[in-house]
């Protein structure tokens, strides 16, 4: 008997590049490994081609003619049918702030020019598990705190949180693992990425963000800070 399903579909990929060779090198490589690909060469372009079709990841060049990188991907990070897309941010800009405004701003990964297309594609693959992964279990929760990984939406006993997208992982980390103990160096390898340098400094002042966010009410701390260790969910002793 036929095996008459239809075969499944090839990953869809959005470049969003001006640079034609670099564009054309993407997509030939791309393809060579069984994703199918759009190609738009400026931002706005980018945005007409996510309404009509949504990726199922983005590679979206920094400077960009007429719109930027990083207000495409606040743009689709601002719109309820788009913002869950996963985005690789390409930049020449090798800066620690660049890349912290980069992440800021929403970006999944981050990949400094020149970079070979198999670390790309390697990129491409990693960001795309990890959302799909992330997608298996939606509901987070703890000691009256609740994290949405569908929705993107935190709520602390009835009341909504607005949080960055670096609070989000953070607090997406711990509440994974309550009670457990996360060291610094973890975090910025989780939350940052392993290839990106961020100081450990960073970490605490997102925390100290995050605090703030869920701590409005009368709420107990559910942030511990564990003395040379790190930081865990826990309303316990440490």
């Amino acid at each position: 008997m036929n095996d008459r399903r239809p075969p499944p579909l090839e990953p869809f990929v959005l470049i969003v590049e001006d640079e034609t060779p670099l564009a054309e090198l993407l997509k030939y490589n791309l393809e060579s490994e069984g994703f199918r690909i759009a190609v738009a060469t400026d931002g706005e372009e980018a945005l007409l081609l996510v309404d009509e079709e949504t990726p199922d990841i983005i590679i979206l060049d920094w400077m960009l003619p007429e719109v930027s990188g990083i207000e495409v991907c606040r743009r689709i990070r601002a719109t309820q049918n788009t913002k869950d897309i996963p985005i690789i941010m390409l930049t020449a800009r090798g800066e620690e702030a660049d890349r912290l405004r980069g992440f800021e701003t929403g970006a999944d990964d981050y990949v400094v020019k020149p970079f070979s297309p198999s670390e790309l594609i390697a990129r491409v693959r990693a960001v795309m598990r990890r959302t799909r992964l992330a997608t298996e279990a939606d509901q987070l929760s703890y000691e009256g705190v609740s994290l949405d990984r569908g929705t993107r939406k935190v709520v602390r006993d009835g009341r909504s949180i607005h949080l960055s997208p670096i609070e989000y992982r953070l607090l997406q980390v711990l509440i994974e693992k309550p009670c457990h103990v996360f060291n610094r160096e973890y975090l910025l390898n989780v939350v940052w990425g392993r290839d990106v340098y961020v100081e450990e400094r960073t970490v605490d002042v997102h925390i100290r963000r995050l605090r703030k966010a869920l701590n409005q009410g009368a709420e107990p701390d559910i942030i511990r800070t564990v003395r040379s260790g790190g930081y865990a969910i826990d309303v316990g002793d440490i």
